[in-house]
């Protein structure tokens, strides 16, 4: 009997491990539950509360040992602190990549115009696929390092480039527009194709986030991808460094490191999906009302609106529920400017 419990919670805590990789903590309660059962079969005199504790312990105790195993180096961590940003952090296999690239395109397909425009933001929570990579254990052991264990998912965007058109982004830094207070606040850009030079991949001046905001000039250029078209003038292009990632490779962003990016030469699209951003609890929308998920620890603070995750492509309520997170998330980004632009 005692050799089958044994094997019972190795199974449990490897099954703990996968479910956590692939769909963050909600798979932790029933891990829990499955052990307080397999305890309470092995020893009747031990109650129920004593089982669960005993159960809670041993597993966080792997927990712990996981985190440490895929946080963030100590090197990677001050690499983030001088230069500003961290890339490449493999998160994804080639075929998980492709299998995003797959959803956008089913969406693309089967609802035209869905992802056009501000319809590219929020795609977590009308999609399963993309509210799986938001939770993904891997990313967010990596973001806990920089801004700590209690995260808040507020914001994805879908940034895709096509070969047969002129887009860019211009070089910018996020914490101009968005409104999020203090900056305990990260960005994830996953590659969901190659992301390099000639695709135009991003360039991040390094140090750039140690200085204040910098003035932005509005120019909602025609071909640009950013909202107004903000602009940091007069960046030294040669001194950027462009970070060259493979499908299923992230990088991590300061919100006050300058950034911009080229048009796509190539003859595939480029696309990016980006988690902007994660925010710690303590972290407040300063200019209007945000649409968050809890993807770790707890919230206490209690700034924004907690949604839950979706359970199927589209659903009617979740659809309901981003246009109303899109339309606040236009107030922020279009707060004080008397033109709106496309996205």
């Amino acid at each position: 009997k005692n050799i089958k419990f044994i094997i019972f919670i190795i199974l449990a805590i490897i099954a703990l491990y996968f479910t956590r990789v692939n769909y963050g903590d909600h798979g932790l309660n029933k891990s829990i539950l499955a052990c307080v059962i397999a305890q309470k079969n092995k020893s009747k005199d031990m109650t129920k509360e004593e089982a669960e504790k005993y159960c809670k312990d041993e597993i966080n105790k792997k927990i712990s040992k996981w985190r440490k195993m895929s946080n963030l180096s100590s090197e990677q961590i001050n690499q983030y602190k001088v230069d500003g940003y961290i890339a490449p952090l493999n998160i994804l296999s080639k075929e998980e990549a492709d299998e995003i690239r797959k959803e956008i395109e089913f969406i693309e397909k089967k609802w035209p115009n869905e992802l056009d425009g501000l319809g590219r933001n929020y795609i977590h929570l009308i999609s399963p696929v993309f509210d799986k990579i938001s939770h993904n254990s891997k990313i967010l052991d990596a973001v806990e390092s920089v801004i700590g264990k209690n995260i808040l998912i507020c914001g994805t965007t879908l940034f895709i480039k096509n070969p047969d058109q002129k887009d860019f982004v211009s070089f910018h830094q996020d914490a101009k527009y968005i409104g999020l207070e203090p900056h305990n606040w990260v960005t994830a850009w996953l590659a969901v194709t190659d992301a390099n030079e000639e695709n135009g991949c991003m360039r991040m001046w390094k140090g750039s986030h140690k200085e204040h905001l910098k003035y932005h000039k509005q120019k909602f250029d025609k071909n640009n991808l950013l909202t107004r078209g903000q602009t940091v003038e007069n960046v030294p292009v040669s001194e950027t460094t462009p970070v060259i990632l493979k499908a299923g490779q992230l990088s991590l962003h300061h919100p006050a490191i300058v950034h911009g990016s080229g048009p796509n030469k190539s003859k595939d699209r480029r696309i990016g999906f980006v988690i902007q951003s994660y925010i710690g609890t303590d972290v407040d929308q300063v200019l209007g009302k945000m649409y968050v998920q809890q993807a770790r620890g707890n919230d206490t603070f209690k700034f924004h609106k907690h949604v839950k995750r979706p359970t199927e492509l589209m659903n009617n309520n979740d659809v309901v529920t981003r246009k109303k997170a899109n339309e606040e998330l236009s107030k922020i980004f279009y707060n004080g400017s008397k033109k709106i632009g496309k996205y």
